[in-house]
């Protein structure tokens, strides 16, 4: 498969730049696979998509201000985005401009408040970095870190809590797994009253998730890990609602990597921790996911080829022709898709 064949037209237009108040007003298109079937909603009509006996699975994960600006020997301006914590104060953090930061340099932060030192190199040109403060790192971190919002966000977010889910529970993502910011507590609590368990797992979203496929061929790009948990509380769950012949609904691609990642062949949620590369292309056979709330997603990028895995890669580009035509809102603040 060619990265090309991920491609389609979007007008910049539609790119989201801030977010839906309330958060499930929100737009929903939603699609069926046994019929192709497209059906425009709300967010909170989702609910009645959602059976007794069904399950939601959330990934509890919290976004942490992980983008820092500081100055480099001689004054010059630099950026560290943190991507994967290493140690109590070392992490593996994307760097600019790479070309001058190499191992051996320091930067200064906040006039001082914080230094980091350059200790190393990882995969995907990341760097290794161990940082110095008075008090915790994660004092430091709160009063001088950013709101990590992808570039295509031009403007700067006022309240940071708007880039969190409602149900965002520990500290560790570079960026948030958008497809849970539709949520409000309100909504949430609907849903379980109707019979639907909402079942928390753990994926701390990093580089995996947003970096570009530069290669050509799709089976050349190598995804980069991220951390995951399935408690045993959670794969009991899964295991008790499959028995009962519920469906499987994740929220988001990141709980579908999780889950995906966590099963065995025959479906079974195994719980446990551990690093995942899995990267999900039309072919893939699911294992544990029946149906997947998302946002739309930027054309080429490894969450549209998951897409296309679940709907098949004409299809998905079909719907988000329709999403287009339609005037969805695309991206992090953008509008959602259910997939049945």
């Amino acid at each position: 498969m060619k990265t090309s064949d991920f491609l389609y037209d979007l007008p910049e237009e539609l790119i989201a730049q801030s977010p839906m108040e309330p958060r499930d007003h929100s737009r929903l298109l939603v699609y069926e696979r046994s019929t192709g079937q497209i059906t425009h909603k709300h967010f909170y009509d989702v609910i009645d998509y959602l059976k007794p006996g069904d399950a939601l699975v959330i990934n509890d994960t919290r976004v942490i201000p992980a983008r820092l600006y500081g100055t480099r020997p001689g004054g010059g301006a630099c950026e560290l985005l943190l991507l994967k914590q290493l140690g109590p104060k070392k992490w593996e953090s994307l760097v600019r401009p790479g070309a001058k930061l190499k191992p051996g340099k320091r930067v200064s932060i906040g006039g001082g408040r914080l230094l980091a030192t350059v200790t190393g190199e990882a995969e995907g040109g990341a760097r290794i970095v161990e940082f110095d403060c008075e008090g915790t790192f994660e004092a430091a971190l709160d009063e001088l870190g950013e709101m990590p919002l992808p570039p295509y966000i031009h403007e700067k977010l006022k309240d940071k809590t708007r880039y969190q889910t409602v149900y965002a529970r520990e500290d560790g993502s570079a960026a948030a797994p958008t497809a849970g910011l539709h949520f409000t507590s309100d909504l949430l609590d609907r849903i379980k009253q109707k019979g639907i368990r909402v079942i928390p797992v753990l994926l701390h979203v990093g580089l995996g998730t947003f970096r570009p496929v530069k290669a050509e061929n799709v089976e050349d790009h190598e995804m980069h890990s991220e951390y995951y948990e399935v408690t045993p509380e959670a794969a009991e769950a899964v295991a008790e609602v499959r028995r009962a012949g519920g469906r499987i609904v994740a929220v988001g691609t990141t709980s579908v990597r999780t889950l995906e990642s966590a099963s065995d062949q025959d479906g079974q949620l195994h719980p446990g921790s551990g690093w995942t590369k899995i990267f999900i292309t039309p072919g893939y056979k699911f294992k544990c996911v029946d149906a997947l709330i998302t946002n739309f997603h930027l054309p080429g990028s490894t969450l549209l080829m998951l897409i296309s895995a679940l709907m098949g890669r004409e299809e998905a580009l079909r719907v988000y022709g329709v999403a287009v035509e339609e005037r969805y809102r695309f991206f992090s603040f953008g509008d959602a898709m259910l997939i049945l």
